[in-house]
């Protein structure tokens, strides 16, 4: 199999995440009722990014996906995704799906198609998991890099994903997906081009663990094999993974990088 974490028969889950224009979270989750209707599942999550995209929230759907896992699990993941675009109807023409197994995933953002499913809708996510959310179950642990341990005290964790795109949404979405696997609040905090990919950065958050033990649990989280040694870095430690081949398009690289908090500078806005 092409994912050793994935089980042959195991459902596949599919969260469709809308990103829509509304006031507050009861007019988010009323705009996609009729896609509910359309689809079935039930909302897991709503959520306020106007200060990303002013007026904004994002409304995630789960739901089973109807397929199963084979002995291709990234086979089967396209096909649950393409499956998922085709039931929106004839509008929809099928996109082009990017796949990381245990994950696939391909972003609509045709706003005037959209406006047919959920009104005010301006892009939507369709994510299918292997092995369910990651947000809904417990990883299975995956061998980490060695690293020596640092001092106790906490740490900031961050995310550099290289995306081989020319469209900054698409890779943003696949960044989030990914990062999406360690932490519930990861932010991107700039999109730079590096060549001729997109280098996706993202801020994943505090973490009360040292950066030996925030970078074995991201490692485990993000659950591929193939990552470089760990490297210091001054104060922080960075490992780093690189596609082989390099694909051309979806996510090329990544690198992790823990500092200590009191190492960690912060900027303020603006």
């Amino acid at each position: 199999m092409d994912n050793p974490g994935a089980m042959v028969g195991e459902d596949l889950e599919l969260l469709i995440t809308v990103v829509v224009a509304a006031n507050d979270e009861r007019q988010a989750r009323d705009a996609c009722a009729g896609l509910l209707r359309r689809v079935g599942g039930q909302v897991v999550r709503a959520v306020d990014c106007s200060d990303e995209e002013p007026g904004c929230w994002s409304v995630t759907v789960r739901r089973r996906s109807g397929e199963r896992v084979g002995q291709n699990v990234a086979g089967a993941l396209a096909r649950a995704v393409r499956a998922f675009v085709r039931s929106l109807g004839d509008d929809f023409p099928l996109p082009r799906v990017a796949c990381e197994p245990p994950t696939a995933w391909t972003v609509l953002e045709d706003p005037h198609r959209l406006a047919g499913l959920v009104p005010g809708a301006e892009r939507v996510l369709v994510e299918v998991w292997a092995g369910g959310d990651p947000h809904h179950r417990e990883a299975p642990p995956e061998p980490a890099p060695p690293v020596a341990e640092a001092p106790a005290g906490g740490c900031r964790l961050l995310l550099r994903v290289d995306v081989a795109t020319d469209r900054e949404a698409g890779a943003a979405w696949q960044a989030q997906a990914v990062a999406s696997r360690v932490a519930r609040s990861g932010k991107i905090t700039r999109v730079a081009p590096q060549g001729h990919l997109l280098s996706v950065h993202v801020d994943l958050g505090p973490s009360a663990d040292s950066p030996a033990a925030a970078l074995r649990d991201a490692v485990s989280a993000l659950g591929r094999s193939g990552w470089a040694p760990v490297e210091r870095v001054g104060e922080s430690a960075v490992v780093r993974w690189s596609a082989a081949p390099v694909p051309n398009s979806g996510i090329t690289a990544m690198e992790l990088t823990a500092t200590p908090a009191s190492a960690f500078v912060w900027t303020v806005p603006g």
